[in-house]
């Protein structure tokens, strides 16, 4: 018996069909994992087709409802024409020397006399600013054109240009005359830009917006009784862009609106700073009734 069991356990052919066997186990046990693998993916996959369609369902059906609903969308503009409160100006001081020191300190002195002036002139030390330095070199031929040097002319350091900018904001148009004479004397060279400003510009804008509402619901309104129809509520509204100035043909079917008055003062004045014109337009969809 013992010799018996010895001999089985050590057969060369048993030990072939144990170790055949191995692989089978582990081929079951995948062929297992593989079906539940398959399983998860087709739930998973049905789950996300079923998310899809109703999705689908509900923007579809969204759809549907907008374009079916009866709408009538039309466009307002309004304009508000105010006289300008306040001037900012910029002045450009600029003065020339060989000795960069000395240029410096001459720009400087003229800077130090229109503080002096505007301050004169009830400006807040917040609406003066200095905006802008430059130091460069400047030469006998920078007068002259690219290419127009005249032949044989050598290039010759005429000094060194020390210039400095000056922004001031006037909130008394009536003083801008005074003004502008007295930094001209005190050494201002250029006068770069004049800008004449609305300080309630926001005020002005949000009236002219809500101009621009009630323009678009009186045109809606009298479109639709041409139709006998009315309208309800605004389904949408959106405000464009428009330019500072209008011209004749973007002005129809508009309010204009001009307010304030140009003071005696003023108009005397050599200055002529005119009207702002404030603008603002919409595009309204109300529902039809």
């Amino acid at each position: 018996m013992n010799l018996f069991s010895n001999s089985l356990s050590s057969s060369p052919r048993l030990s072939y069909y144990v170790a055949l066997s191995k692989p089978f186990r582990a081929l079951r046990g995948e062929l297992t994992t593989s079906r539940w693998s398959d399983a998860n993916h087709k739930r998973m996959t049905k789950n996300i087709l079923l998310v899809f369609a109703i999705a689908l369902f509900a923007s579809s059906a969204l759809a549907q409802n907008t374009v079916d609903r009866p709408l009538i969308t039309v466009s307002g503009q309004a304009e508000m024409r105010v006289p300008p409160d306040e001037v900012v100006f910029t002045l450009g001081v600029e003065s020339i020397d060989k000795d960069v020191l000395a240029a410096k300190k001459k720009t400087d002195e003229s800077v130090k006399a229109v503080f002096a002036l505007a301050k004169d002139n009830k400006v807040n030390a917040d609406d003066v600013q200095t905006s802008y330095i430059s130091v460069q070199p400047k030469y006998n031929t920078d007068d002259f054109e690219y290419g127009e040097v005249p032949r044989g002319m050598k290039r010759v350091l005429v000094g060194y240009a020390v210039s400095k900018t000056i922004a001031i904001r006037l909130k008394d148009i009536s003083r801008f005359d005074p003004l502008l004479s007295d930094v001209l004397r005190a050494g201002v060279t250029k006068v770069k830009d004049v800008e004449f400003r609305d300080s309630q510009i926001r005020k002005h804008r949000d009236q002219a917006r809500a101009m621009a509402i009630k323009a678009a619901q009186e045109k809606a309104s009298l479109l639709a009784r041409e139709i006998g129809q009315t309208i309800g509520p605004a389904f949408s509204i959106t405000e464009g862009v428009v330019g500072r100035y209008s011209t004749s043909n973007a002005m129809q079917n508009s309010t204009s609106v001009i307010s304030g008055e140009l003071s005696s003062s003023e108009s005397d004045s050599a200055i002529a700073p005119g009207l702002i014109s404030v603008t603002a337009q919409v595009t309204v969809s109300f529902r039809l009734q």
